[in-house]
């Protein structure tokens, strides 16, 4: 016997709009350890379709579908300096490759948006992989 789902739950909804992404990121990033945050200094996180011309051409990405995030920012010792003109870190989440790969594997979309996340920032400070695995395990 066929197995029926049950599919009226889905049968209205859309993909989260840049907003709802942006709102789940934000969410998300307040609910992470103090200390994890505090890395990043002030930071802006902000979610776009996909990465401009410019990110693309500079890591040499195939398609604009090879990278969920983008970490842009100075280290903790390089702080932002009004004076510089330079703006406070940054995190731009890429809405299109995050529901392609949403799409393609079993894992909930907060969960990837975690991820993405903990990753951005902790490859741009070194963090090790278990440091950040660690971190995702704090906030699941």
């Amino acid at each position: 016997m066929a197995r029926i789902y049950q599919t009226r739950a889905w049968e209205s909804q859309l993909s989260p709009s840049l907003q709802e992404m942006e709102l789940l990121a934000l969410e998300s990033y307040a609910n992470f350890p103090d200390d994890f945050r505090t890395l990043t200094g002030e930071i802006i996180i902000q979610v776009a379709e996909f990465p401009t011309e410019e990110i693309m051409d500079d890591l040499a990405l195939e398609t604009p579908f090879d990278l969920l995030g983008l970490f842009e920012g100075r280290g903790i010792a390089e702080r932002w300096n009004p004076a510089t003109g330079e703006g406070p870190n940054r995190i731009t989440l890429y809405r299109r490759a995050i529901l392609d790969y949403w799409a393609e594997n079993e894992e909930t979309l907060g969960d990837i948006v975690n991820h993405v996340l903990i990753h951005e920032v902790g490859h741009h400070f070194g963090l090790s992989d278990d440091d950040m695995a660690r971190i995702e395990e704090a906030v699941a």
